[in-house]
């Protein structure tokens, strides 16, 4: 079996992600290509977009959203994603269980003895009038009913498990802050959500498996995992490994892929590439070491803003003032250096409507 070392699968990672190249495809494309976008920060979508796509206009993306064809909801691994309308209707009742089961990890002491197939019936007769609410707002509608539990535990369980929600724009729209506001997710797409399959199939997580290998392969199933949250997928991957091809990495873990699928040889260049904050490119696989080191690994998971030289992290990013500012991870050498600098000017024009393309390099933390 073929042993892909971990510059080969940097390259391929890189490929899927859109980050090898900028890719001329639409944004829905785009969005659909990735699986989903984690969202939690609002404007972070933009940037990731920006770092892929060629021509990147944020209004396009705010459009999407505005036109219900793109939706800001609770999905993979319990955290606020952006995804198609097509995806989040199929996909979604896949993912509840999981969603239901997270939440409990949380809150578990406080939701105990309470029914939470009465509270999603309760939740939805509150929401059934339409208005958006927040999830204080719906938490406290009901308190009355359940006053034991916080307003916390209650609005996370209806919120981000029971009830499928959409948050509605203008959060998330480009140069906007505003708070969340929930719709129930099929009365704003106009469009009920998929049932479940039939007992003993999974269609959905057989999609998900092709799915997932296309925008990270190749990959472990516990990569999978890790991107969806979703425990029960083996049998879906099973079902659908005649189609796949299997490599080994240097750890000695099987891989698989889908046999078409682009594998850029390890020298393929890299160019510099600015990742927003927990972008799936890093947060979508449970072995990131083919993109970041072990030893800055909590970086993906602290919410810094990274920058890929030669395919791995090694700086992070911030901006203030219209100046985007580096702080390198490690030492970069004049060519990777005006790399650097060259990527971020063009960063800091995109984040001010082109007013200015300040950025500074500082010194190294390592």
């Amino acid at each position: 079996m073929t042993v892909l070392d971990a510059r080969a699968l940097n390259r391929a990672t890189l490929a899927r992600q859109l980050l090898l190249d900028r890719a001329g495809v639409p944004v829905l494309d785009a969005v659909a290509h990735l699986g989903g976008m984690q969202a939690q920060e609002p404007q972070e979508p933009f940037v990731g977009l920006w770092s892929r796509l060629r021509g990147f206009e944020p209004s396009a993306l705010s459009g999407l959203l505005t036109g219900r064809r793109v939706v800001r909801t609770h999905l993979m691994r319990r955290t606020v994603h952006l995804v198609t309308a097509d995806d989040v209707l199929a996909w979604r009742a896949r993912h509840d269980a999981m969603l239901r089961g997270r939440v409990l990890g949380t809150y578990r002491r406080q939701l105990e003895g309470v029914d939470l197939d009465e509270l999603a019936a309760a939740g939805r007769a509150v929401m059934a009038d339409g208005e958006p609410r927040s999830m204080s707002e719906l938490a406290r509608a009901l308190a009355d009913r359940w006053p034991a539990p916080e307003p916390r535990a209650l609005g996370e369980m209806l919120v981000a498990a029971l009830i499928p929600m959409v948050q509605l724009p203008p959060r998330g729209l480009w140069r906007t802050r505003a708070g969340v506001r929930n719709v129930p997710l099929s009365s704003w797409l106009g469009r009920e959500i998929d049932p479940p399959a039939p007992h003993g199939s999974d269609p959905v997580g057989e999609a998900l498996v092709r799915r997932y290998l296309a925008a990270f392969g190749p990959a472990a199933s516990a990569d999978l995992r890790a991107w969806c949250g979703l425990a029960g997928l083996p049998a879906a991957v099973a079902a659908v490994r005649e189609e796949l091809v299997a490599f080994r990495d240097e750890r000695g873990r099987e891989l698989l892929d889908l046999p078409d699928a682009p594998r850029p040889g390890p020298d393929s260049p890299a160019p510099v590439r600015f990742l927003p904050a927990f972008d799936n490119a890093i947060l979508g696989y449970h072995d990131r070491s083919r993109i970041i080191d072990d030893a800055h690994r909590g970086l993906s998971v602290a919410g810094a803003r990274v920058v890929l030289v030669d395919g791995r992290v090694s700086a992070t990013w911030s901006v203030e003032a219209s100046t985007v500012t580096v702080t390198p991870l490690r030492r970069l050498s004049r060519a990777d250096r005006a790399g650097v600098a060259e990527e971020g000017r063009a960063l800091a024009s995109f984040l001010s409507d082109r007013d200015s393309d300040r950025v500074r390099i500082v010194a190294s933390t390592g």
